[in-house]
């Protein structure tokens, strides 16, 4: 995966009034989780602050970024786990990244790129992507930047299913029944059918 630097600084303060103050400041409150746990149990995160403008080229972006984190002088690899906008401006709201451990597989969303002229689009259907990212399972130095899927094959009225796809290395956390693209049918290509149809019924 393509790689980028951040550096970031400490929140003490992580309520709405101090994240507020941050957003003020054009920086975008953050969190990293880790190894690091509770009294409970639960995930203990890292808080911290990085300003707006340095996340731009990693957030609106359809790669995905392994990110090396400097907070205060202190190096975290992470990746993106997830992101909070503001519904009606886009900006960054919130960021949670997971820190990536080395000996324990990561679960991260893959670009999907299609490769090939699909034979259903030379008959005149249209190609419909119905999901961008497929979830691997896979140490994070065997994950790929993209999803390279041959649609040469693929005809009008055809499928193809994230069961259906085999790459060395990774496993599948998204469903296997979920469609990753199909190709549907146009009028275009249901007049060419139709065309077809009356002349062989004519010979």
């Amino acid at each position: 995966m393509k790689e980028f630097n951040l550096k970031g600084q400490k929140r003490e303060l992580t309520g709405k009034k101090a994240t507020k103050q941050l957003r003020k400041e054009g920086l975008v409150p953050c969190n990293l989780y880790g190894e690091a746990k509770d009294a409970n149990g639960k995930p203990e995160a890292l808080a911290f602050a990085i300003p707006a403008s340095d996340l731009r080229k990693v957030i609106y972006t359809p790669h995905v970024y392994v990110i090396n984190l400097d907070i205060e002088g202190v190096h975290h690899t992470a990746v993106i786990k997830e992101l909070q906008f503001h519904p009606t401006t886009d900006a960054v709201l919130h960021i949670d990244f997971l820190e990536i451990n080395e000996e324990k597989p990561l679960t991260i969303g893959i670009p999907v790129h299609l490769v090939g002229l699909a034979q259903g689009i030379r008959d005149g259907g249209r190609m419909n992507l119905s999901i961008r990212k497929i979830e691997v399972t896979a140490p994070f130095r065997q994950i790929p930047e993209q999803l390279d899927i041959d649609v040469t094959n693929l005809r009008i009225g055809k499928s193809i299913k994230v069961g259906e796809l085999s790459f060395e290395g990774l496993e599948f956390a998204t469903s296997k029944e979920v469609v990753v693209c199909s190709i549907k049918m146009t009028r275009a290509a249901s007049k060419n059918a139709a065309s077809e149809e009356e002349e062989a019924a004519a010979e």
